[in-house]
């Protein structure tokens, strides 16, 4: 067996499918060596990383072939090391005895890529993966996060026949969760171009039929027509005499609204 080795990948590539990596830097092109290597090697591998950072789609990259299980699966595991030859195990911090996972790991001689959250000390883990990756958030992969941009709006137009356009350059990329709140917000940014004002006065009232009730409702939610409204004027007359003259209000008028929504950023 491989001696025990710390393979800290520095930036992953944006994303991973199942047969290949999107890659947008130097750094990505290792990871896919990396990932590459591991695919002809017979030995176990743990990938450890936030949410969102690719874990589980390396491992089926890596063993493309094999069964996916959550770790709290605990009889479904053991069933499946001692009738597979290789599995893949998600959240692998999770399982309620890492000792007895590794006895029978190393007895059935089955082959596991496993992932983790930020990763563990554990004397059975550290004795049973010769290979332990580290996968960076997209805070540490920028150069990536367009060509996810890219690969999320193009599949949305892919799964919801649509031809619209996201203006990158104008959207701060969420990448709070990294991939996961990425592709969230290009999804959303691409169906609201293609929102007409049918569709959008039904999800206000989607939104508001839950939450009316009080005597003061009107004056509580104004606000969800008047803050977009101002900030889209600002945004497009790029002053508030003008806005204000396009609104039909005075400026004292304007900049009262505007103080009282200040916590919506106007």
């Amino acid at each position: 067996m491989l001696k025990t080795v710390d393979v800290v990948v520095q930036i992953l590539a944006a994303l991973v499918v199942v047969t290949s990596f999107l890659t947008a830097s130097t750094a990505s092109s290792e990871a896919l060596k990396t990932a590459n290597l591991l695919k002809s090697l017979s030995v176990n591998a743990l990938i450890s990383g936030e949410m969102g950072t690719g874990k589980k789609t390396l491992a089926r990259y890596i063993l493309p072939q094999a069964d996916v299980l959550e770790a709290n699966s605990y009889d479904e595991i053991l069933l499946t090391i001692a009738s597979k030859k290789e599995l893949i195990i998600t959240h692998i911090e999770n399982f309620s005895n890492h000792k007895i996972l590794n006895e029978e790991i190393k007895k059935s001689g089955v082959r596991v890529v496993a992932t983790c959250g930020e990763y563990f000390n554990n004397d059975y883990i550290e004795s049973l993966f010769s290979v332990q990756l580290s996968l960076p958030g997209l805070n540490s992969r920028k150069e990536d996060i367009l060509l996810l941009q890219e690969y999320f709006l193009n599949e949305m137009r892919t799964s919801f026949g649509l031809s619209c356009e996201v203006d990158f350059d104008k959207v701060d990329a969420d990448i709070s969760n990294n991939a996961h709140s990425l592709k969230k917000q290009v999804y959303l940014s691409a169906l609201l171009k293609n929102m007409d004002e049918n569709i959008l006065m039904q999800l206000m009232e989607d939104f508001l039929e839950p939450r009316l009730g009080n005597n003061n409702d009107y004056r509580d939610f104004l606000h969800l027509y008047e803050v977009p409204l101002i900030r889209s004027g600002l945004k497009k007359f790029k002053s508030q005499l003008q806005l204000s003259d396009k609104l039909g209000l005075n400026r004292n008028t304007l900049r009262k609204k505007m103080a009282e929504n200040e916590e919506f950023g106007l």
